[in-house]
Parts: structure tokens; sequence; C-alpha cells
């Protein structure tokens, strides 16, 4: 793991920490990592940095052999968990496939911005937040991860996109290294 730079104009994206996913069942416990993705987004709005918040109301229509985990969506499903303290300066994103690029507008809001590097954290390690960060590494920006500020379903494919995926998109680090980077370069 190693983080060595925040760009002048850096974002976070929070993916699909809403109250369906995080009672899902994990490989950590998600209530660290909503823990850890919520010191983030304090950090990040206290510097004025931008913070994305994503959520996920549906899956992509292609046929697959696993089963969806779920097809419909009971009442509260797609909230956002309120540890994440949504503030009107976030920007909310509602995605329809895994990765929070496809067909949102993201990419134009953040170029935008002036943003030339993104942080991601959240659930699913393999799905979500992986398929994000290779978007967001296509679409040009540096792209660092808080691994420990996500998780996923499957332990193993977890520490799979951890240690052979993510080095491979950007930077990988704790929540607490990205911080204290975080505070040193805007200090």
């Amino acid at each position: 793991m190693a983080v060595t730079t925040l760009d002048p104009k850096t974002a976070l994206i929070i993916i699909d920490l809403q109250k369906g996913i995080v009672g899902l069942p994990t490989a950590h416990p998600t209530t660290e990592v909503v823990m850890r993705a919520s010191a983030l987004a304090d950090a990040f709005r206290g510097h004025g940095l931008p913070v994305v918040l994503v959520n996920v109301d549906a899956g992509a229509p292609g046929r697959t052999e696993m089963t969806p985990r779920v097809r419909d969506f009971p009442a509260g499903w797609t909230d956002l968990v309120p540890e994440l303290n949504q503030q009107q300066g976030d920007h909310t994103v509602t995605k329809r496939t895994w990765g929070a690029f496809t067909n949102t507008g993201l990419d134009d809001h953040l170029k935008k911005l002036g943003v030339t590097q993104v942080v991601i954290a959240g659930v699913a390690t393999t799905a979500g937040v992986e398929s994000t960060a290779r978007q967001a590494h296509e679409h040009g920006f540096h792209v660092m991860l808080a691994v420990d500020a996500m998780t996923d379903m499957n332990l193993d494919a977890h520490v799979n996109s951890v240690t052979r995926i993510f080095p491979r998109l950007g930077e990988t680090g704790t929540t607490q290294e990205i911080l204290d980077l975080l505070n040193s370069t805007r200090a």
C-alpha cells in the first residue's frame, strides 16, 4: 500500500453505503466501513473538496449465470445510511449498473469541477467499487482506494481486488493514511 499524492482537486466517491446493502453479510463489519467512509467524507467536506454519494437502485439488464441477490428492492433499501451525514453540497448519483460512471453524468460533473483524482470507498469491493475504479481510471482520473473503507460479500474476492487489481488502477491505502495525506497537503 502506498499513497503518495492527492491532487489539489480530488473528489471522494462513496459507493453503495445504503440501508439495503449494509445489511447484507460481508467479509468485514459494515459498521467499520461506514465509520471510515464517513470520516473521509467529513474530512473532504472540511477541506472544501467534492463528495459524491452513490447508491444503486437496479441492475444491468444483461443475462448472467448467478441470480441477483435482490430483484425487487423493499422500501428504504436504496436510502443512504445516515452516518454519511449527507450534506446539501454533496453530489448524489443513482446507478443502475455496477460502475458509477455509466449513464450517470458523473464524468462530466467531476470534470466541470476540475477534479483530476478520485478516492473511492464503499461496498462491494469486487462490484461497485472495482467497476467505478476501472471506469475512473479509463476516464483519465488518478485513482486512490481506501482499502479499509470497503468490503465485499466474499473475502477471497475482496483480497484479490485489493492486492492484484487495485494496484494496477491507482494507489491503495488505509483511511488514516489518506486522512494524514489530506491534512498534510491542505494545512
